[in-house]
């Protein structure tokens, strides 16, 4: 997420002044002496002041009307019953009676539809526990070819009770078939030294585990139904505006900025709910995660356990539910169980401990290109951080500062070509990525912004030192968001660099916080644990050139196979993302120097990615993922479960044995820790040096060098 400090002063400033005004003549259906308990009250007011603040400020300008009351209502029912394992027909349509209401209740006041649906989900939630008793008190056959549909997408809401209980039958028997095949896998595995698990009866044991994880889930889906009825329909609300959008509830001030920052304390990833579940969006560079290795983008976490405690079941728990679990003091393990996009699951354990610094920061390394001659410089930006607040130890160290030191260090190595690797840079603080591109260009716009008002900003760099001027390419993929787009975009429209690699995550929003507390302190209302605050979608980026980087992000010049290409992820496949779209260009010229033929470094690309059998592979193991993906249908036989949980290892193996550097980090990282400081740069100088992306990248390098000029003399 970025925010615009001026925008913010005068959007906080400009809001607190109109509230004042409209606050004296609230309508009655808002007063806070009016009926009801105190969270409704609350309701009341906190719908009228976002009613307020997405009408007038959030960048669409979409009213609040019938079409986007349909589309909030659809993301309400995935918030309450995304896997249709509750809600039967009859329960739908009551509740479809409210479609094209959710606008008309924003605006009276009067909130019908959270509460009827949270009575309807708690009374068949009640109903289907003591179906969960039942159905696991008594032994399970798996030697049946019964099947279990996992793709809510195909699956209808269930008619009758009989027909959920079966629904619910077959879902729990995959459950404890899954642990039965993971208790099985212990039993081989030598435990101290001792040999495997001794012989027990794994069937019983693992209903056991399974009906464990539902009575602390039912608790918590009680628990958080009752507390956050009203969040997730007015989070729904905002959703409806843009993915980006959202009503953060008020906590704890230590969870209040999380959910700002996005970050879990403890392991370093950022999470997202998505259809009941709880995704990994980003993995922190330098965190206790990104140092283990094996959780990625796009894996779902489903279940949380201390070491050796019994895991705990996070579907439909939501982030704020899952940080509390996932958080913890440093040097405990959590362990994650998860389930990577192929399908297959696997217990990833995390020590808990504080980010390492150095992996957080721009680094560099000298290569040589591909007839090992002239070097080529590598520059691998994480995240364009920038420490406005001058925290100890880090003196307000910044991206660009870090940029022009590593490029001083290449141009003394004699570097003839330079890689500027951005892959999985999730973005950062957008005046680093306008000054980075103006260490590579004279002086000009880099990008432009659009706010709200129709405004257009265009944010250039005016420092006309350029402190490399040779040949260079930059190197995305799909998780590289916001800035970084913004940084490759700039050079890309300049004749700067070429671009390669894969598409971009297309994030191309600019969002301000909006603390909802404001109103009640210039009031002085008392409304128990406050009101909370919003993010807002306010600007939108666009390139020199015109086009936005949103949705459709930077298309690279060359492309290469994608590591990525079977996960659906970046910003058309979220819920109502902003478009694509273009405004006029801004002035600018394009790169002077001499410009490659780009047609040429792709044709000779193209023949040597034919002949790399790593990038075959890749683009193999990629076909496999996305077979694998369209089979939904589970087999509750242990002999086929058993097969295909194999031949799902196997691909995920394959796909998570390539180099770590590559892109998302992948299969468990060398432990270094026992290496000296040079020792760990040169490990990892080593890993750049193997990844095929990197190589690829030097050899266009290479294809870019002016042929060397010969004379004759008679």
């Amino acid at each position: 997420m970025m925010t615009a400090g001026a925008f913010l002063r005068r959007a906080r400033s400009g809001v607190a002044l109109v509230l004042c005004l409209l606050f004296i003549n609230l309508p009655a259906s808002y007063a806070l002496e009016s009926r009801n308990t105190p969270a409704y009250q609350r309701a009341k007011v906190l719908g009228y002041l976002l009613r307020y603040d997405l009408g007038n400020l959030h960048f669409s300008h979409k009213k609040i009307d019938d079409e986007l009351s349909k589309n909030a209502f659809t993301l309400y029912m995935k918030q309450l019953d995304s896997q249709k394992r509750f809600f039967l027909k009859e329960d739908v349509k009551k509740l479809a009676v409210y479609t094209k209401a959710i606008d008309d209740e924003i605006k009276s006041g009067n909130y019908e539809l959270p509460d009827l649906a949270t009575s309807i989900l708690l009374r068949r939630a009640a109903a289907v526990k003591e179906m969960v008793k039942q159905l696991l008190s008594k032994d399970l056959n798996f030697s049946g070819r019964e099947y279990v549909e996992t793709d809510p997408e195909k699956l209808d809401y269930c008619e009758t009770e009989g027909a959920l209980r079966e629904r619910w039958r077959k879902i729990l028997e995959l459950q404890v078939l899954h642990q039965l095949l993971n208790l099985e896998d212990e039993a081989k595995k030598p435990q101290d030294g001792k040999g495997g698990l001794p012989a027990a009866p794994f069937e019983k044991t693992a209903r056991e585990k399974v009906l464990r994880s539902y009575e602390t889930f039912f608790s918590e889906l009680q628990e958080r139904s009752e507390k956050e009825k009203y969040e997730r329909y007015f989070n729904s609300l905002t959703r409806a505006y843009d993915p980006h959008t959202e009503y953060m509830p008020p906590s704890s001030k230590e969870d209040f900025d999380i959910s700002m920052r996005g970050t879990l304390e403890g392991i370093g990833a950022t999470l997202r709910e998505e259809d009941g579940y709880i995704k990994v969006v980003e993995i922190v560079p330098g965190s206790p995660a990104f140092r283990q290795g094996q959780l990625q983008p796009e894996d779902i976490i489903l279940k949380v356990a201390e070491k050796d405690k019994e895991p705990v079941d996070i579907t439909y728990m939501g982030v704020q539910g899952a940080v509390k679990l996932i958080r913890g003091k440093k040097g405990t393990e959590v362990r994650l169980t998860i389930k990577k996009p192929s399908g297959s699951r696997m217990v990833v354990p995390i020590v808990r401990d504080v980010i390492k610094l150095e992996d957080n920061f721009v680094k560099s390394a000298v290569l040589k290109d591909g007839d090992g001659g002239a070097v080529v410089g590598y520059i691998k930006i994480p995240a364009f951080y920038r420490d406005f607040d001058h925290t100890a130890g880090n003196a307000g160290r910044n991206c660009t500062d870090d940029v022009k030191k590593e490029l001083n260090k290449l141009r003394a190595a004699g570097i003839r070509g330079l890689i500027l690797d951005l892959r999985n840079d999730g973005g950062g603080a957008l005046t680093d990525a306008i000054k980075t591109a103006g260490l590579f260009i004279k002086t000009g716009p880099v990008v432009q912004v659009k706010a709200s008002d129709g405004k257009i900003s265009v944010l250039a760099d005016e420092d006309p030192d350029i402190r490399y001027s040779g040949p260079m390419v930059v190197l995305v993929n799909k998780f590289s968001a916001s800035a970084s787009e913004i940084l490759a975009g700039a050079l890309q429209d300049y004749g700067r660099a070429i671009v390669i690699g894969g598409d971009t995550h297309g994030k191309g929003t600019v969002q301000t916080i909006i603390d909802l507390n404001d109103f009640l302190r210039a009031h002085d209302i008392g409304i128990k644990d406050g009101l909370g605050a919003l993010k807002i979608t306010t600007q939108k980026f666009y390139r020199i050139s015109g086009a936005s980087t949103q949705y459709r992000g930077v298309t690279p010049d060359i492309v290469l196979p994608d590591q990525f290409q079977g996960l659906k992820t970046g910003e058309q496949y979220l819920d109502f993302a902003l478009p694509w779209d273009t405004i006029n260009p801004a002035a600018y010229s394009k790169w002077t120097n001499s410009r490659p033929d780009i047609r040429e470094l792709r044709a000779r690309s193209e023949k040597r990615v034919r002949a790399n059998k790593e990038f075959a592979d890749i683009t193999k193991e990629n076909e496999e993922l996305i077979e694998m993906q369209k089979k939904t249908l589970q087999p509750l036989n242990i002999d086929e479960a058993r097969k295909d949980e194999e031949e799902l290892k196997e691909v995920t193996q394959k796909r998570d044995s390539g180099n770590p550097h590559g892109g998302i980090h992948k299969g468990k990282k060398q432990d270094t820790s026992h290496l000296s400081e040079e020792g760990r740069r040169q490990a990892w100088v080593k890993e750049v040096g193997e990844d095929p992306y990197v190589r690829e990248s030097v050899s266009v390098l290479d294809d870019m060098r002016p042929p060397v000029k010969t004379s004759v003399s008679n």
